[in-house]
């Protein structure tokens, strides 16, 4: 009766372990982005459970203004969830450098990656990678297609057919460049870092600046506030004081032709714009046949060193390196571009438009993300002052570039 009884119980405590044992693993996702919840939850993590039934997925997200130091405390009490959602650049080299992120190196998939889509989570030495790139954001400039083809006007490709087209829509009694420059910010995001690359050729002069080989206030990097010091005449009566939303509601409107952009303006218009919208690719300066654009990162994934889910995490990362994931996330969010080297189609035409250009031209990021803004002045700020004194007429293009060149010189040793 002993032996009965004992034999009883081992079996009872069997299958206790083996239904335990075919429980779910549950991971949490810490992100910023509270906005995309439904999309988390109703496309992404549906299908990729629909794959791995024996890991269930949440999605945590935090205020963005919250996020850093919520993750931070969540971090150092050993509460924070297993998949971190990566800021780009310096936040997440933090994290990884004082051992919140695990090094990603090895992990199948990554190999989709190349060193522009990687350079927001990578050591300066390049030696580890500890975010999977999610998507990145490209600039270049939305059109108003029923206006243009009222009027006959063309898409330009080149610089000077760009200037001609400005002065051509100016006479004809319409705000040809819809941006003001009381926020700075767009007049260096979506002015000197958009047409920016097509003048100092990409990677090879954003790495100059940071070995010293390039600068700010001579070669393409001059030339480019040469260029961007054009687009005075032809922004909107008043630009001086017009801010991001007023611009964006004065092009939704109709009373622009072409409002110099960012990608993520896609779905704003989407909702707004009763007109038939277009993209076009920064014009390059003349007689140049190779194109750059800016391909800036901005999202990623990355594991928490400490997570007792590791093995489950890093399936759902390496499902993240896939062209399933990309095609879910880009449809989801059209303007925010998967960053592996993947085959993928768009559902918003306007959003193929952007991405098409990858297969045109050679992509970059803005010039100051990487390393540059570490001290002060920060030079991300510094372009932002001096894009906006440029176009208000405050500054010639070579004193735009000595301002930023002498900033950074101030402090930082390439």
């Amino acid at each position: 009766m002993k032996k009965l009884l004992i034999l009883s119980v081992l079996l009872l405590m069997m299958v206790g372990i083996g239904v335990r044992a075919q429980e779910p693993v549950t991971l949490t996702i810490e992100s910023w982005r509270n906005d995309d919840l439904t999309i988390w939850s109703d496309t992404i993590i549906p299908a990729f459970e629909a794959q791995n039934p024996g890991i269930k997925v949440v999605f945590a997200p935090t205020a963005p203004t919250e996020y850093n130091a919520a993750l931070n405390a969540k971090l150092e009490g050993g509460t924070a969830g297993d998949l971190i959602t990566c800021r780009p650049f310096d936040v997440s080299l933090g994290l990884f450098q004082n051992g919140n992120l695990a090094s990603l190196n090895d992990l199948p998939g990554m190999e989709n990656f190349g060193d522009v889509a990687k350079s927001a989570w990578i050591t300066d030495d390049g030696s580890d990678v500890f975010c999977v790139p999610m998507a990145s954001v490209i600039h270049g400039f939305m059109y108003n297609v029923d206006m243009f083809d009222e009027n006959g006007w063309a898409v330009p490709a080149t610089e000077s057919e760009f200037l001609t087209l400005l002065q051509t829509i100016k006479d004809a009694g319409i705000a040809p460049l819809v941006m003001g420059t009381a926020d700075q910010w767009e007049s260096a995001t979506m002015g000197y870092q958009n047409i920016g690359p097509n003048y100092w050729q990409g990677e090879a002069g954003r790495l100059g600046l940071i070995d010293g080989s390039a600068k700010y206030n001579e070669g393409g990097f001059l030339a480019a506030w040469e260029a961007l010091a054009k687009w005075t005449p032809f922004l909107p009566d008043g630009y001086q004081a017009q801010k991001y939303p007023d611009s964006q509601n004065m092009f939704a409107l109709g009373l622009g032709a072409i409002y110099p952009a960012g990608s993520w303006d896609i779905s704003t218009f989407n909702a707004q714009a009763d007109f038939t919208l277009g993209a076009f690719k920064p014009p390059v300066p003349d007689g140049q046949s190779e194109c750059f654009i800016s391909d800036h990162t901005d999202i990623a994934m990355g594991m928490n060193a400490a997570s007792p889910n590791a093995e489950a995490a890093r399936t759902f990362l390496e499902w993240m390196t896939t062209a399933e994931f990309a095609t879910l996330y880009a449809n989801a969010l059209p303007g925010f571009f998967p960053l592996a080297d993947v085959e993928i189609t768009l559902e918003d035409p306007v959003a193929q438009q952007f991405l098409d250009w990858r297969s045109e031209c050679s992509s970059t990021i803005r010039s100051a993300y990487q390393i540059l803004s570490r001290g002060e002045p920060n030079n991300e700020n510094d372009l932002w002052a001096a894009s906006a004194k440029l176009l208000n007429g405050e500054y010639t293009p070579q004193e735009a570039g000595d301002f930023v060149q002498g900033g950074l010189e101030s402090w930082y040793t390439p």
